[in-house]
């Protein structure tokens, strides 16, 4: 029986209710994901909670670079670049439909935070570190060949410029195919489940955690011998509740990204540029949009509601036209927006975008494993890191060896794919199918680079709806095949984090609204109050994302 089908929910709480698990994760971004991973490949018996939807909070929420860590080269983090570069080719690896090359360029300016000799050798150095395949190592420009490649950049700031590799993918959609193939190896894995507070021994031990069901109300206990938070910007909530919160803590900082139909901001590829602060912002085309990010800001907020304000698109905005003069932006011109909080450690004296982005783990007198920090890129890395200082737990109390992390051979869910050239080759037959069907060929990258090779059985479910408006046909396929397949519970997981209409499309959503709802509505029985909330939950991220004070 598939558990990450959401109509099997009620066979998941029970085993949660009744089984012994070695290792209890909580929280499911993409760090959770990771260890969960990493957990059951080793054999153990692994149980995950996530209190609201996969990936909803920091994990749906970065620039969607798997970053080879250029910025780190500046403070000095070699040991953090040569990671992070090195993780970053594994995951193209495991995942190359979700993971894909991007070549970034790189504009020098007179008195700029890159000059042109620390950026010749910086690049090199970044290319030795991140260990960058020839055919994509830096590329060094005059003044011409930059301006040629970004015709939109200021021609009086312009000194040169430098090509380098970075990768682009889709967070959200990461983190759901790592928790996929943990699914398929054993874990049992929940969304919409709160941890609320922890279960302990005579000893004081840590055992568990009291649960609630968001869902149904419903409270449970779960029980494991070992348990792991990895709950991102609530870490030291967690910490607190554990009566634990002492030494380091958490510094959480906000980022917002901008997204604009791309006829308003047309640059030609990826470009990392200087803004007036001496910070430097991401302008990247994705299909019908470029996106820009990011903000840096300390945030002292509700955890739970971060939003996009004024100051922070107007900043974007202003960052724009400081290198691309001729680009006209206004507000109103933003078609969504994220805003997200990066659980960075506190580090005393140190601004929000000083702070570093390693990865920390606390531990407590009571056995919790807490972890924080990191990057995207290195989820693969702090989940063996965490792991094996659980295995040498394990080791000393039950005297159970287990084996090395295996997971830099572990092919995703859907990324079955030799390179990325197989993954051209697999696009172009959707492609055939995507028209065949009447939709825009822009839907075959849009399968490829969601599913991989699931795109296949998405299309095979749209031919056996065909009654509708043909994008409307392909929206209930995904819908039907997330529920089976990804654990869809809500309009919001679906809009947000299985497909990313909500960034990346957002003008589909007044028209797939309703027929979205319908589905969900006769496929779990739901009746007039939770549509009706359902709607209200809709309306609102739609506002969040699009509207601002």
């Amino acid at each position: 029986m598939n558990l990450f089908d959401a109509r099997n929910r009620k066979v998941l709480i029970n085993h949660l209710t009744s089984d012994k698990y070695d290792l209890i994760i909580i929280g499911g971004g993409i760090t959770g994901a990771g260890i969960a991973l990493d957990a059951v490949s080793r054999g153990l018996k692994v149980a995950l909670v996530e209190k609201s939807d996969f990936a909803s909070g920091t994990s749906s929420k970065s620039t969607k670079l798997i970053h080879g860590g250029l910025r780190y080269l500046k403070q000095f983090e070699i040991a953090l670049v040569r990671e992070v570069g090195h993780e970053r080719a594994i995951v193209h690896r495991l995942a190359p439909h979700l993971v894909k090359s991007e070549r970034m360029l790189l504009p020098l300016i007179k008195d700029g935070t890159y000059g042109k000799i620390m950026t010749s050798v910086g690049l090199m150095v970044y290319d030795v570190l991140a260990g960058v395949e020839k055919v994509d190592q830096r590329k060094m420009l005059t003044k011409e060949e930059t301006m040629e490649k970004e015709p939109l950049l200021h021609d009086e700031l312009i000194e040169g410029g430098g090509i380098y590799a970075e990768y682009r993918t889709d967070d959200a959609r990461l983190t759901i195919e790592v928790l996929k193939t943990a699914v398929q190896r054993g874990a049992h894995i929940i969304n919409y489940v709160e941890a609320t507070d922890f279960i302990y021994d005579e000893e004081g031990k840590v055992k568990g955690i009291d649960c609630i069901d968001h869902l149904t109300n419903q409270t449970f206990e779960c029980n494991a011998s070992f348990t792991i938070s990895a709950a991102g910007p609530w870490v030291d909530k967690l910490r607190a509740k554990n009566k634990s919160l002492f030494g380091k803590k958490l510094h959480p900082t906000k980022g917002v990204h901008i997204v604009l139909p791309h006829e308003k901001f047309p640059v030609k590829q990826s470009v990392y540029f200087d803004v007036p602060d001496g910070r430097m912002i991401f302008a990247i085309p994705r299909d019908r949009v470029t996106y820009i990010g990011t903000t840096d800001t300390d945030y002292f907020g509700d955890l739970d509601d971060v939003r996009t304000e004024k100051k922070d698109v107007q900043y974007l905005i202003d960052g724009v036209k400081h290198i691309f003069p001729d680009i006209e932006l206004k507000i109103e011109d933003v078609e969504s927006s994220w805003a997200g909080l990066r659980p960075l450690i506190e580090e005393e004296g140190k601004s929000a975008s000083q702070l570093s982005r390693k990865d920390e783990i606390f531990e407590s007198e009571s056995g919790l494993l807490s972890i924080a920090g990191g990057k995207l890129t290195g989820y693969r890395k702090m989940a063996e890191r965490i792991i094996d200082k659980l295995s040498k737990r394990l080791s000393e109390k039950d005297h159970r060896i287990i084996g090395p992390c295996i997971t830099e051979s572990l092919v995703l869910t859907g990324g079955v794919f030799k390179n990325a050239k197989e993954v051209r080759t697999y696009e172009s037959s959707i492609k055939e199918k995507v028209v065949a069907k009447g939709l825009d060929p822009y839907y075959a990258e849009y399968l490829v680079g969601n599913y991989g090779k699931q795109a296949d059985e998405i299309l095979t479910i749209a031919d056996s709806i065909a009654e509708k408006d043909a994008e409307v046909d392909l929206a209930l396929a995904e819908l039907q095949w997330a529920i089976e397949n990804e654990s869809v519970h809500s309009a919001l997981d679906f809009f947000e984090r299985r497909t990313g209409r909500l960034f990346f499309n957002i003008n589909t959503i007044g028209k797939l609204k309703e027929p979205v709802l319908n589905h969900l509505y006769k496929t779990f029985s739901w009746d007039e109050s939770r549509i009706m909330q359902e709607k209200q939950w809709l309306d609102k991220e739609l506002e969040v994302a699009s509207e601002f004070t």
